[in-house]
């Protein structure tokens, strides 16, 4: 076998063949005997196990297995039915939660004021009441609900789901979130409890699900996230890449020389954020007496065309660009992706400026600049499918089937 199963032979499990019936590389039971080189009867009772789960089901008849002739194999599909996710977005004011199909659809949703300097503990529990109602909203119980996906603002230790050193999130450093929202969880929804949580940083999961939505064959994909701060999520051969413990693509504390009067949330003075994001646009607005106080204020103003508001854009356009030709010469990406609340035209026009002058042409010579196609649910289909990948990932869908008892 080859690819993400990587047990041969008589080793592969009822998690590998999980995982060849999700990839779509074997969905009949001759096509699992012939990926794996396990015998009919063993391919079945693998599957049997599959089927009292419910993660599996049957389809229509398919293509013929033997090259003799016969009837068409009955296909055998991913069960998407039998469970949901959770999964929350947190920005610095505002957060958005769903309740989300196995298969990355949208059933309830929900988007609101949270602050996020109002701490861990209080965003967390009104977020797992959040859950609670959306649940009750798409038509489901907590029994449902297979895992919890959340993106958050900062740096995450991908290990304990613990951020590290947030700049914009103060008093969440090192805190337990998982362990915090899956109680929050179970409090406000009866039969909650166990839930399991995984957290990771935004700019992560809205290049996870950009990339798996809309260019699953692109090896080398890189998501920048401009909004209140500015991070990047890169994802390599359809993984996040994180770094050894999770600093991974945090370019807002790239030292400018521009900025080096600036002074950023992080203390330092001189980083790009501090210059070029939403949160810098919206200063300097608010200094020539335009009302900003945010990223999403200077979104708003450009959705207007205010022309103060486009012009200071196209500035930070060009600052972020002249970062990014280091990017795109190190990593050598298929796509570079702008998303968060100054993806528009005038900021992308200055990133496209600055990046096209400094980056080596055959470093861009197979580029393509884009803005989000996914939006503001980005992060939310990601967190949603990081959640979906690990659990039905084959060694820990093998523990889950242990634990059921099947």
């Amino acid at each position: 076998m080859s690819g993400r199963t990587g047990k041969p032979g008589a080793q592969a499990g009822a998690g590998d063949l999980l995982e060849l019936v999700r990839s779509g590389r074997a969905t009949t039971r001759g096509a699992l005997q012939q990926a794996t080189g396990l015998s009919r009867a063993t391919v079945g009772q693998r599957l049997d196990r599959l089927f009292r789960a419910g993660w599996l089901r049957e389809g229509a008849g398919g293509p013929v297995d033997s090259p003799l002739g016969g009837r068409p194999s009955i296909t055998l599909e991913f069960d998407d039915a039998h469970a949901v996710v959770l999964a929350a977005d947190l920005d610095t004011r505002h957060a958005r939660a769903a309740v989300l199909s196995l298969t990355g659809e949208i059933l309830a949703e929900h988007a609101g004021t949270l602050v996020i300097e109002d701490g861990p503990d209080a965003v967390l529990g009104e977020l797992g009441r959040w859950f609670a109602e959306l649940l009750e909203k798409a038509g489901h119980r907590a029994h449902e609900v297979c895992g919890i996906g959340l993106a958050v603002p900062g740096p995450v230790d991908s290990d304990t789901g613990r951020v590290v050193q947030p700049p914009i999130m103060p008093g969440w450093d090192g805190y337990d979130i998982r362990r915090r929202l899956g109680r929050a969880f179970a409090e406000h929804a009866q039969g909650g409890a166990g839930v399991p949580v995984l957290v990771d940083n935004d700019a992560n999961l809205m290049a996870y699900g950009e990339q798996r939505s809309g260019y699953p064959d692109c090896s080398a994909f890189v998501l920048v996230k401009v909004s209140t701060g500015i991070g990047a999520g890169v994802v390599v051969d359809g993984r996040i890449y994180r770094g050894i413990d999770g600093g991974a693509g945090d370019i807002g504390h790239i030292r400018v020389p521009e900025g080096a009067d600036a002074l950023c949330r992080c203390g330092s003075y001189g980083c790009l954020a501090a210059v070029a994001s939403g949160g810098a646009v919206a200063r300097r607005l608010a200094e020539g007496g335009v009302p900003a106080a945010s990223g999403s204020d200077v979104r708003d103003l450009l959705t207007a065309g205010h022309p103060e508001a486009a012009a200071l854009a196209r500035e930070a356009g060009r600052r972020v660009g002249d970062v990014l030709a280091t990017v795109v010469t190190l990593l050598n990406p298929g796509v570079l992706m702008i998303a968060g609340d100054l993806a528009g035209t005038p900021f992308l026009t200055g990133v496209r400026e600055l990046l096209y002058q400094r980056a080596l042409p055959r470093s861009t010579a197979h580029l393509d600049v884009v803005t989000s196609r996914l939006g503001e649910r980005a992060a939310l289909l990601g967190a949603g499918a990081l959640v979906v990948e690990h659990l039905y990932a084959p060694e820990r869908a093998e523990e889950r089937l242990r634990a059921l008892g099947v």
